[in-house]
């Protein structure tokens, strides 16, 4: 398999595994300082609002796009040593 099928596989695992991310995001974050736990959530949803992310998201989204870069190397791996 050349390189530029490897790119392209893991472009694809890391746009699929964000959009999953994306999509299955928690609608509520924590912070845990020692004994201290601070909760967000987002419960109100308007037509105009701007929709920022926070940082826990952030990171599921961002764990969600790793694991998708990691199964499309994965693939290109299987993929060449079956020829």
């Amino acid at each position: 398999m050349n390189a530029n099928a490897r790119v392209a596989l893991l472009l694809l695992g890391l746009l699929a595994g964000g959009v999953v991310g994306y999509a299955t995001r928690p609608e509520s974050a924590e912070i845990k300082l020692g004994d201290a736990s601070i909760e967000f959530s987002d419960n109100k949803v308007s037509a105009g609002s701007s929709s920022s992310l926070t940082s826990g998201q952030g990171q599921h989204i961002a764990l969600y796009a790793v694991v998708g870069g990691v199964i499309g190397l994965i693939v290109c791996l299987v993929a060449d040593r079956r020829r």
